[in-house]
């Protein structure tokens, strides 16, 4: 019974659009990756050296963070495919609800002040 377990398959069980959508996806997600190592590398470079002012090199890392989050949460965490509603939703309401708690936490611990 496990004699054949050693033979290669005849056949895929993926039809071959599946396979070139496979390999297209896992391509996008190669360039993705690559282009997110790039602007980590270039925050780095930013805070690394005087490239970018000091007055503006906040707000830049920040839109670089803002750009990658985008890419992770459409990419690698898959929100821009269908059938994910529920995993949308439970990312959104947790984003609603970290985002006010930090900004609270600062408050008191008094971080910022206003």
């Amino acid at each position: 019974m496990a004699d054949n377990l050693s033979q290669s398959f005849d056949k895929s069980a993926m039809t071959e659009e599946e396979k070139r959508q496979t390999k297209k996806e896992i391509r996008r997600q190669i360039i993705v990756f690559a282009l997110m190592i790039f602007l980590t590398i270039l925050a780095f470079l930013a805070v690394g050296s005087d490239i970018v002012p000091r007055s503006f090199a906040v707000p830049f890392i920040l839109i670089l963070a803002a750009v990658q989050l985008a890419l992770q949460l459409l990419f690698f965490m898959h929100m821009k495919d269908k059938d994910h509603a529920w995993a949308n939703a439970f990312m959104i309401t947790g984003i609603f609800v970290t985002v006010p708690t930090i900004a609270a936490l600062m408050l008191l611990l008094g971080i910022t002040k206003y």
